[in-house]
């Protein structure tokens, strides 16, 4: 009996989505920063056992649209709200913030099963953490709860084998060898713009957006050319730093996470380009991938 089916990681921004998806898969396939909506794509982990295929979906953090980018992200959100077998709701138990209603409201009427995660419980205590379990147990009421700690991988373990026992009878819906639905250029995009979100302060990081134009092997050397574009000549500027030291730590840093990747020695080139209010353009946007 073979067991398969799509399972979607939904929460708020920096709830831990995509570091539980790191966990779950074994490998970094998620960007991760302490930055609120690092994650602008819906990403697939595709997990294989001889008997069982899971397709993780990581997806943006839920949140309230400002401009197109944003508006583009939540499309991925309502994207993965109707195509699950499972959902796992990641809840971060230090947010003191109103939770989603559009999210508990979602879930509440979607006809599969919740696995509502509490996550970062190594920053509560046991009362505190059973006053936010009897909290969210009537706010979904058919939701099985768990507390977690991604970062730490604490109860990790424990959620392949409930999702499993979830999941329907099914073929694999992708080939066994397959780890995610991606191409090799979208990783190094995200590498960089994870080194860029790292190190650079205030609006640069959402104002950027990374395109790789050439991703090329020869005799064991990966060669890539990837641009990194901005809204303004000023941001541009401060992408560059004083005499390049700033984008050459960004390329540096970008580079050794690609090579740990990619098992395979990298060159890599930056180029930083100004497209004028991107963010805001439908066809810019479109030409990123943002549909």
């Amino acid at each position: 009996m073979h067991k398969a089916g799509f399972v979607n990681i939904v929460g708020k921004p920096n709830a831990g989505k995509s570091t539980l998806l790191n966990q779950l898969m074994g490998e970094k396939l998620a960007i991760v920063t302490q930055k609120a909506q690092t994650t602008r794509h819906r990403i697939f982990g595709i997990y294989n056992e001889e008997d069982l295929q899971i397709v993780f979906s990581d997806t943006p953090g839920v949140l309230d649209p400002k401009y197109g980018l944003q508006e583009k992200m939540m499309d991925f959100v309502k994207d993965s709200l109707q195509d699950a077998d499972v959902f796992l709701f990641i809840v971060d138990v230090t947010d003191k913030a109103e939770p989603s209603e559009f999210l508990i409201d979602k879930l509440n009427k979607i006809p599969v099963p919740v696995l509502l995660l509490l996550n970062k419980i190594d920053q509560t205590n046991q009362e505190g953490l059973e006053k936010i379990a009897t909290e969210w147990h009537e706010r979904i009421p058919k939701a099985e709860i768990l507390p977690i700690s991604a970062l730490n991988a604490f109860n990790i373990d424990v959620i392949l084998p409930k999702l499993k026992s979830m999941l329907p009878e099914s073929p694999a819906y992708y080939d066994k060898d397959m780890y995610t639905d991606k191409p090799e250029r979208f990783f190094v995009n995200e590498a960089i713009r994870e080194k860029i979100l790292l190190n650079y302060d205030k609006e640069i990081p959402y104002s950027v957006e990374v395109v790789t134009e050439m991703f090329k092997e020869k005799e064991g050397i990966i060669f890539i050319d990837s641009i990194i574009y901005v809204e303004r000549d000023t941001q541009k500027g401060i992408i560059i730093g004083h005499k390049g030291e700033a984008i050459k730590k960004v390329g540096t840093e970008a580079r050794i996470d690609l090579e740990k990747f990619f098992s395979k020695k990298i060159h890599l080139n930056l180029f930083v380009k100004v497209k004028k209010d991107w963010r805001k353009n439908d066809r810019d946007l479109k030409n990123f991938g943002y549909r």
